[in-house]
């Protein structure tokens, strides 16, 4: 797949205090790369340098040192934004103007012919679901939640090649997170590149195809997700079900978590050896293996292993 997002050594400075300043870093030569067609996952804590990282590349901030590239062109290129769409994590609008004037505000940013920019107003502010009562209602009388649509909505105006979300979740109750979810996942279907920064870390399972972790700054793990919830090393487990046997056959094994379940035993062992264990045992008693499967290490778990300050 063509790279689409390249970041290379990116660090962020601030300097801090009034008398005698110092520097704080609040992202540390980062580096890595967005393959276009993917549901990219930006993950971190608070203070990780999510947002600094995003406003960077929309050039809403400089970068110390360091260099990126959106669509192979660098970010000082202004020509790029017209093929890029982004949502900020709380966006912010002029109270007075109505879903729609906005929406045709932003269209006319980007150059769409008149009864284009209506077209796409309303197909976008209905794939946002923002009701079609509201529409005409000022954004001075809108929730968080109905601003949060209508700054999704606005940032797909162009039709983008790649869309930036930050907390593209924040303020939405559960069906308008479902909602989301499912305009997000379209995106991908038809093509569209969707970096998305969030703390759901269950919104983040269900989309992402790669991720991204952030600690302090610096980057702490990257890849596919499923091969990273694969990796659980030392960790990993297998879940082992088995029927015709009973549990006290298996205390032997050390470590190994015994539930009953009606006729059946299930086990959670901590390695192969174990499972072979558990079949012997199980053969021995004339019992019969029902099923065997790893069990991955869950998104919490990686995250809170990457972003933990302890060593």
């Amino acid at each position: 797949m063509e790279t689409i997002v390249e970041i290379n050594n990116l660090s962020k400075d601030y300097e801090t205090g009034f008398w005698r300043k110092k520097k704080t870093r609040a992202l540390d030569d980062l580096t890595l790369t967005v393959k276009s067609g993917q549901i990219f996952g930006f993950l971190g804590g608070n203070g990780a340098g999510k947002t600094t990282t995003i406003k960077i590349l929309m050039s809403l901030l400089f970068p110390s040192s360091g260099t990126a590239k959106i669509l192979g062109r660098d970010i000082s290129d202004s020509n790029m934004h017209s093929s890029i769409g982004y949502c900020p994590e709380n966006p912010y609008f002029y109270d007075y103007l109505t879903a729609s004037e906005l929406m045709n505000y932003f269209g006319e940013l980007f150059g769409i012919e008149a009864a284009k920019r209506k077209e796409r107003a309303a197909e976008l502010l209905t794939k946002v679901g923002l009701a079609e009562k509201d529409w005409n209602k000022q954004l001075r009388k809108f929730s968080k939640g109905m601003l949060q649509r209508v700054g999704l909505a606005q940032s797909l105006i162009n039709d983008p090649q790649i869309v930036f979300l930050d907390e593209p979740m924040s303020g939405l109750d559960p069906m308008g997170r479902r909602e989301i979810r499912e305009l997000i996942a379209g995106l991908r279907e038809k093509g569209t590149t969707v970096f998305m920064s969030t703390h759901i870390l269950s919104d983040v399972e269900a989309l992402c195809d790669e991720v991204a972790i952030l600690r302090n700054g610096k980057l702490a793990a990257t890849g596919n997700l499923e091969d990273l919830l694969a990796s659980g090393g030392e960790n990993q487990s297998f879940e082992v079900n088995v029927k015709g046997v009973l549990p006290d056959a298996f205390n032997s094994i050390a470590g190994t978590r015994i539930t009953a379940k009606g006729s059946g035993v299930s086990l959670e062992v901590l390695s192969e050896a174990d499972v072979e264990k558990v079949l012997q045992i199980t053969g021995n008693a004339g019992g019969r293996l029902i099923s065997v499967q790893s069990i991955k290490q869950s998104l919490e778990e990686l995250f809170v292993e990457k972003t933990s300050d302890r060593d």
